[in-house]
């Protein structure tokens, strides 16, 4: 599942404003914010998370899971080139 923290990391990785984000996403600014809020992506349709997913994904973002690396949670990082 993809965490508020992780979607703000990710946009820090890219150097990106949650306006861009929702350029590329093809979201509104507002749901944007509602998914990097407190509730975070939960509320938001499964399409929408897959659509923010793709866009950061497509930017170079890896999503990582709870425990993929031996001391962490769900993080992000830069695909290597």
């Amino acid at each position: 599942m993809l965490t508020a923290d992780q979607v703000r990391a990710a946009r820090a990785l890219l150097d990106w404003s949650q306006p861009k984000l929702a350029e590329a996403s093809g979201l509104s600014l507002p749901t944007i914010r509602r998914m990097e809020g407190p509730i975070g992506p939960g509320r938001s349709s499964a399409a929408n998370v897959e659509a923010v997913r793709r866009a950061l994904d497509d930017a170079g973002v890896v999503f990582l899971a709870a425990g993929e690396t031996a001391t962490g949670g769900p993080g992000v990082r830069l695909k290597s080139i």
